[in-house]
């Protein structure tokens, strides 16, 4: 491994370098969110991705528009020795198999683990979980704003950025813990590895293919 130490937050134009690369490789366990300009994977682009080690060490990758791979980023998602935590996996996940080739495994979504371990309420957004489990007020101002001119993104735009990933990880151990006191683990891991059916239905636009 190189001689090289990631910062708190560090920015990377179209890919990781291959010393943040095996910096990451390092640590079982990794953060991931993406930014993007909209809903719709075969509409909208994806435009940034962020992550997180255990160490709360954060970087964002900007995504250039019509770029269809990112070698060190798949590398980095794709090695099965590491968990990959997304909040609504489902979307990122989908994003990142359409824009960039990365098919992404294990994976811990925190907000399927949330619906199951957290029944007693009905909010499972990222904001409500991380003010519960980690008494942290996230702002989400910078949430519904233009993240595709990346290259004059602002600071309050990389700080949420760097939120959504930055709590994951003790999000994960928390949640997780709660699933097997409730002993709904399995249960969880079985939605967990049922994600990418899922999201090749999503892509392939069928919808409502259990309902009657």
């Amino acid at each position: 491994m190189a001689d090289f130490a990631l910062s708190a937050f560090q920015v990377f134009d179209g890919d990781l370098s291959a010393d943040a690369l095996d910096a990451y490789l390092a640590d079982p366990d990794l953060a991931i969110d993406t930014e993007t300009m909209g809903l719709l994977p075969w509409r909208d682009r994806l435009c940034l991705v962020q992550l997180c080690n255990g160490a709360g060490q954060v970087s964002v990758v900007r995504i250039h528009r019509g770029q269809t791979s990112a070698p060190q980023l798949k590398t980095l998602l794709e090695n099965p020795a590491a968990t990959k935590i997304f909040h609504f996996a489902r979307f990122d996940v989908a994003m990142l198999r359409y824009h960039l080739g990365i098919q992404c495994q294990p994976i811990f979504c925190t907000k399927i683990a949330s619906k199951l371990a957290r029944t007693y309420s009905p909010r499972h957004g990222l904001k409500a979980i991380v003010q519960e489990l980690e008494g942290i007020d996230l702002d989400k101002t910078a949430q519904s704003s233009d993240w595709g001119n990346a290259a004059a993104l602002t600071d309050e735009q990389l700080e949420y950025a760097s939120n959504d990933v930055r709590y994951l990880i003790p999000l994960r151990a928390k949640l997780e813990a709660m699933l097997k006191r409730e002993e709904r683990w399995p249960l969880a891991q079985d939605c967990f590895r049922s994600l990418d059916t899922l999201i090749t239905l999503d892509l392939l636009h069928y919808e409502n293919v259990f309902e009657h």
